[in-house]
C-alpha cells in the first residue's frame, strides 16, 4: 500500500469524523464560487444596481473566506487533538516525524480537495438558480448563464491555499508531543471543573457593562463597547458562570438525587467547561447572524410602514428658484397626461436652526392654521391654540430630542434668537413633508407672521416652498419597482436633478415617495440576500462544531454509559440523560444570542425611530431554532443509536 493510499484510507476509515467538516467546507465553497459567479458575470458591469450588487457581493466573498479560514483552522486542529492516540502507535511503529507530517498535510489536502470539487460542482450546477434568484430579489434584470472561468480560477486558487497554509500551520499542533502524552490520547481522567468567583462576576459586571453602552447614544465608540465588553462576557459566561451555575445545582440533594438528574447535571459541567470555547464561538456567530437579519428586517418593515403612513406622494422644494414655475408646470402637465386626479398643497415655511454646542440641527417652522388645513391629508389636528412663544414640535430620527429641547424649552439661533416653550412633542412614523424632511415645528399664526416679517428686514433667506402632491391612485398599496408610479417618479426626479447639475444652481429639489421607497427595498434586498447566504454558512458551521464535539466525546460516552447500564440504567434513561445534555449545548446558544439580540437591536432601532422590532427578531430567531431543531433531530438520533450499541 502506498502513502498516499494509506492517507486516503484514513479519511475513508474516519468518515463519520469528516462528513461535517467536510460538508461545511464544501457548502463555503460553493458560496463563494456563487457570489464569484455574480461578481464576474459580463452583464453586472453595465447595471449601476449591479455593480452596487457585485460590489457587496466582494465584500461577502472577504467574510465567507476569513471565516471559512478560522473554522477549517479550528476543525482540523481538534481533529489532530482526538487521534493522538493513533499518531503514538504509528510514532513507536517507526514512523518518523517527517513522516506523519507528511501523513497529515495530504490527509487535509485531500479532504481540501475534495471540498473545492464539490463546492465548485454543486456551485456551477446551481449558478443559474442563483442568477436567476438574485435578480429577482435584488430587482435587476434577468442575467444569463455564461461559462465561469474567471469565478472557477479565483475559487480553486482561494481554497486551495487556504487548504495549503492551514496544512502546514497545523502540523505545530503536535511536533512537541511526546509519545507517553500521543498515547494517552484522550482518555486521560478529567479533572473535576473549577470556576472562580472573581471571574464570574467579572463576567456579569461585563456584560451590564454592555447593556450600559449599547444604551447610550449612538456613537461608534459606546458600540465598539458594547461589543469588547459582550464579546468578553460572553465567553466568561460558558468558562466560568455557567461551570459556577451547574455546581449551585449540585448543592440541592434533593433535585440532585431524583432520576438520571445525578448523571446528567454531573456530566454537563464536564462538557461545558470541555465545549466552552466551542459553545462561545457557536454564541458570537449566531448572535452576530441573527443580530444582521433582524436589523435588515426592521428596517425593511419600517421602510413599507413609511410608505403606507406618507401622505404626499411627491415634494418639490423651491429655494427663490427662477425655475419654480416651469417645475411646477411641466409636474402638473405630466400628471395630468398620465391621467391621475391630485391635490397640490402649496406651502409657505422658514427654515430656522437649533444649536448644541458646535453641532447645529435645521428646522422647518409652519404656521399652525396651514397645519390643521393640510391635516385632512396628513396626520391629526392640533386643536390647542397657539398662543406667543408655544410651539408644538414634530420630531424625526434626524432630531434628537432630549438633546436640543431642555426643560420643555426650544431655543432658535436666527431669523431671529428665539426661545419656544414646547407644549407638545409628536414623533410620526416619518415627517410630514417626506422621509428625509427635517423636523417641523408648529408655531401660532402671529408668531410666524414676525418671524417671517424679521427675517426680510434682515435680508435673510428663511423663506422657501414647498408643493406637496396628494395623489389618491398611489395611496393604499406598495408600488412595484416596474410599476408606472415608480417609473413617472424617477423620471420627474431626474429631470429636475439633470436640469440643477447642468445649471449648477441647486435651488430646488423633489423628493418622491415611491422612488425613496424603492431605492430602500433594492438595497435592503440586496444585503438581504447576501446576508442570507452568510447565515446559512454560520448555521451550518455551529452545527458542524457541535456535531465534532459530540463525535469526539462518543467513545468515553460509550464507555461510560456500558458501565452504567451493567448496574441498572436501561436504554429510556440513557436516552434521557443524552438528550438532555445534547439539547442544552444545542440551544443554549441559541437561547443567549436571542437575548443578546434583543439587547442590542431594541436601543440601536429606537435611536432611528424604528420602534417595531419584536416580530423581526421573533422571526429570525425562530428560523434559527427551526434550523437548529434539524440539526438536533438528525444528531441526537444518531448520537443515541451508536450508545445504545453498547449498552448490555
Amino acid at each position: 500500500m502506498s502513502f498516499p493510499q494509506f492517507a486516503f484510507n484514513n479519511i475513508r476509515r474516519n468518515a463519520r469524523s469528516y462528513v461535517a467538516f467536510f460538508l461545511s467546507s464544501a457548502f463555503m465553497v460553493m458560496v463563494f464560487f456563487a457570489y464569484a459567479v455574480f461578481m464576474f458575470h459580463p452583464d453586472v458591469t453595465s447595471i449601476e444596481l449591479g455593480r452596487n450588487s457585485a460590489a457587496g457581493m466582494k465584500i461577502a466573498s472577504y467574510i465567507v473566506f476569513i471565516f471559512a479560514f478560522f473554522f477549517v483552522l479550528y476543525s482540523i486542529s481538534a481533529f489532530l487533538k482526538s487521534r493522538n492516540l493513533e499518531f503514538g502507535i504509528l510514532t513507536i511503529l517507526g514512523a518518523r516525524p517527517g513522516q506523519i507530517n507528511k501523513l497529515i498535510f495530504m490527509e487535509n489536502m485531500l479532504i481540501g480537495l475534495f471540498s473545492i470539487v464539490t463546492g465548485m460542482a454543486g456551485g456551477l450546477l446551481l449558478s443559474k438558480m442563483f442568477l436567476l434568484l438574485s435578480t429577482k430579489m435584488i430587482g435587476i434584470s434577468d442575467l444569463p448563464f455564461y461559462w465561469p472561468v474567471k469565478a472557477i480560477l479565483v475559487t480553486a486558487a482561494a481554497f486551495l491555499a487556504l487548504f495549503i497554509v492551514i496544512s502546514a500551520f497545523t502540523l505545530l499542533f503536535i511536533r512537541k508531543n511526546r509519545v507517553l502524552e500521543l498515547l494517552k490520547g484522550t482518555s486521560k481522567p478529567k479533572k473535576e471543573p473549577k470556576t472562580s468567583l472573581l471571574l464570574s462576576v467579572l463576567c456579569i459586571a461585563l456584560l451590564a457593562a454592555g447593556y450600559w453602552a449599547i444604551r447610550q447614544p449612538l456613537d461608534p465608540k459606546w458600540l465598539l463597547v458594547a461589543a469588547v465588553t459582550g464579546i468578553a462576557g460572553t465567553y466568561f459566561f460558558y468558562t466560568q458562570l455557567s461551570v459556577l451555575t451547574i455546581r449551585l445545582l449540585k448543592l440541592s440533594r434533593r433535585r440532585l438525587w431524583r432520576g438520571t438528574n445525578l448523571l446528567w447535571v454531573s456530566e454537563m459541567a464536564y462538557k461545558l467547561k470541555d465545549n466552552a470555547r466551542m459553545l462561545f464561538l457557536v454564541t458570537v456567530v449566531t448572535s452576530l447572524a441573527c443580530m444582521a437579519s433582524s436589523f435588515l428586517l426592521s428596517l425593511s418593515n419600517a421602510n413599507e410602514g413609511a410608505y403606507m403612513s406618507s401622505p404626499f406622494a411627491l415634494n418639490y422644494t423651491a429655494y427663490h428658484s427662477t425655475n419654480e414655475k416651469e417645475d411646477i408646470q411641466m409636474i402638473r402637465g405630466r400628471l395630468q397626461v398620465e391621467g391621475l386626479k391630485f391635490t397640490e398643497n402649496k406651502v409657505d415655511l422658514l427654515r430656522g436652526s437649533v444649536r448644541d454646542g458646535g453641532k447645529s440641527q435645521m428646522l422647518e417652522i409652519l404656521p399652525l392654521s396651514r397645519y390643521n388645513e393640510l391635516t385632512p391629508q396628513m396626520g391629526s389636528e392640533i386643536e390647542a391654540a397657539l398662543r406667543g412663544s408655544e410651539a408644538v414640535l414634530v420630531i424625526s430620527g434626524q432630531l434628537d430630542n432630549e438633546k436640543y429641547v431642555k426643560d420643555n424649552r426650544l431655543t432658535i439661533t436666527d431669523i431671529p434668537d428665539r426661545t419656544f416653550t414646547v407644549r407638545k412633542t409628536y414623533t410620526p412614523v416619518i415627517p410630514p413633508f417626506g422621509q428625509y424632511a427635517s423636523p417641523l415645528l408648529v408655531v401660532g399664526d402671529d408668531t410666524f407672521n414676525l418671524l417671517s416679517k424679521t427675517s426680510e428686514e434682515r435680508n435673510q433667506s428663511a423663506h422657501f416652498t414647498r408643493y406637496l402632491y396628494k395623489i389618491p391612485a398611489w395611496d393604499g398599496q406598495l408600488p412595484a419597482a416596474d410599476s408606472r408610479n415608480v417609473a413617472l417618479s424617477s423620471e420627474l426626479v431626474d429631470s429636475i436633478n439633470e436640469r440643477n447639475k447642468q445649471s449648477g444652481n441647486w435651488d430646488s429639489m423633489m423628493d418622491a415617495r415611491s422612488r425613496n421607497y424603492i431605492g430602500t427595498k433594492q438595497g435592503m434586498s440586496m444585503l438581504g440576500f447576501i446576508g442570507i447566504f452568510i447565515a446559512l454558512i454560520f448555521s451550518v458551521s455551529s452545527a458542524s462544531f457541535l456535531y465534532f464535539r459530540l463525535h469526539s466525546e462518543l467513545a468515553a460516552d460509550q464507555r461510560m454509559y456500558r458501565a452504567l447500564s451493567k448496574i441498572g440504567l436501561s436504554p429510556g434513561e440513557m436516552s434521557g440523560s443524552a438528550t438532555r445534555q445534547i439539547a442544552l449545548l444545542f440551544y443554549i446558544p441559541i437561547l443567549v444570542a436571542w437575548v443578546q439580540t434583543l439587547v442590542v437591536i431594541r436601543p440601536v432601532l429606537n435611536q432611528i425611530q424604528v420602534y417595531e422590532i419584536t416580530v423581526p427578531v421573533l422571526m429570525t430567531i425562530g428560523a434559527f431554532l427551526a434550523v437548529q431543531t434539524l440539526y438536533f433531530a438528525v444528531v441526537r438520533s444518531r448520537y443515541v443509536h451508536s450508545l445504545k450499541r453498547t449498552m448490555v
